[in-house]
């Protein structure tokens, strides 16, 4: 079925950020955001979005990829 991916790696290094003070600069913990980046998420909130968008000086196209090959690991097969 494929997945959405998030990249925010890519963007918080052309923006020489750290995860830490990309949460200070977002208004979240540490901890959620390393699960943003590390794509341990199943949904997000727009107003999270939209601070990542700012604080990056990006849109949500630039962090945001679909991979049409990948699994959606809450609909692999656990039979298989």
């Amino acid at each position: 079925m494929g997945r959405i991916m998030l990249e925010l790696d890519v963007m918080m290094a052309k923006n020489h950020m750290s995860l830490n003070t990309l949460a200070d600069k977002v208004g979240i913990t540490n901890v959620n955001m390393s699960k943003i980046k590390n794509n341990k998420v199943n949904a997000m909130r727009f107003s999270t979005l939209a601070g990542i968008c700012k604080a990056l000086d990006c849109t949500p196209g630039d962090i945001l990829k679909y991979d049409p090959d990948a699994e959606d690991p809450d609909t692999e097969d656990p039979d298989a």
